[in-house]
């Protein structure tokens, strides 16, 4: 999956039973990409020690914080890892 800024996306939902950086009050939520950030070593991978970890994509996603709270005119931006990311239907 190769995600150019505007793409909309979903963060995956799930309570991993180990280490994630995706937090949890965007999991499940819509977003947009607002840049790549380039590539980098999967964090979740490096606290389960596997060497070497995968290296993803990593972007910086903006998602509205009435999306995630219900309310306000702001938004939230995240650096997500591409495993973290639903690619939405446009």
């Amino acid at each position: 999956m190769s995600l150019r800024p505007g793409s909309r996306v979903r963060a995956r939902a799930g309570d991993p039973d180990h280490h994630t950086r995706v937090p949890r009050y965007v999991r499940g939520h819509v977003g947009e990409v607002v840049e790549l950030e380039g590539e980098w070593p999967l964090p979740d991978d490096r606290a389960r020690r596997i060497d070497p970890p995968r290296v993803e994509a990593v972007y910086a996603v903006r998602f509205p914080a009435a999306e995630l709270w219900g309310e306000g005119t702001h938004t939230i931006t995240v650096d997500l890892w591409e495993s973290y990311l639903l690619e939405e239907p446009s």
